[in-house]
């Protein structure tokens, strides 16, 4: 955990508030002596995300609408936004697995990597309070405060991206399975967007509408089309 530490800029003083941030339910399920699960983490972390966001945007949009700031807030802290964080962060080698959950590629689902950023802003705030977490929570989501603070929608990556690139050539982006594992009620997709046969983003869900969202927001993120 001390390369996570490092990579946060953040010491904790209660270095289990840590450990706990990492443990996932199936982990704890599994272990007798293992330390709590990060759910109720997760839960302290996804309000303070709110909290932080709330403010930043009502002092960094001040043109903005409620209905407007609402929805870009909302952007910022769905799972699959929180996931792009996550995966940024590297935060998927650091989770703390049980065996099944690890062996269905739990590392890498959304829904684990955005509970476990969710839990690492509640942990850091219970150990060093608000001010700690905000400046925490600014540097791991700036790329994405960026894109907004820039003007740029990302509410809707599949429509932004398909009005960026038609706007260079009137040819769509196009989206490709590329792998669908998991039983029938835990279906994971991973999908790649390509223009003009070049591949420009790959993202993963648990559906492929999901998954194509997931692809269009690395593309944009990436912009590899300007190379």
């Amino acid at each position: 955990m001390d390369l996570l530490t490092q990579k946060l800029g953040y010491q904790f003083k209660n270095s289990s508030l840590l450990v706990q941030a990492m443990t996932h339910p199936s982990r704890a399920s599994e272990h007798r002596n293992e330390p709590a699960d990060n759910q109720r983490l997760e839960f302290l972390g996804d309000a303070v995300i709110q909290v932080i966001l709330t403010k930043h945007l009502y002092c960094s949009l001040p043109d903005r609408a409620e209905g407007s700031l609402t929805k870009i807030r909302a952007s910022l802290v769905s799972k699959k936004a929180l996931a792009s964080c996550a995966r940024r962060l590297g935060l998927g080698e650091y989770l703390r697995l049980g065996k099944g959950e690890e062996g269905s590629g739990g590392r890498d689902r959304d829904s684990n990597l955005a509970d476990a950023f969710e839990s690492l802003l509640g942990a850091v705030f219970l150990d060093g309070g608000l001010a700690h977490a905000t400046e925490v929570a600014m540097r791991l989501m700036d790329e994405d405060l960026s894109n907004i603070s820039g003007g740029e929608d990302t509410s809707n990556p599949k429509g932004r991206l398909q009005e960026v690139l038609q706007a260079i050539q009137r040819e769509s982006p196009v989206y490709r399975v590329l792998e669908e594992e998991g039983p029938d009620h835990l279906k994971e997709f991973r999908v790649e967007v390509l223009w003009n046969g070049k591949p420009l983003g790959r993202g993963g869900g648990s559906s492929k509408k999901n998954a194509e969202t997931a692809a269009a927001r690395d593309a944009l993120e990436r912009r590899s089309w300007e190379g």
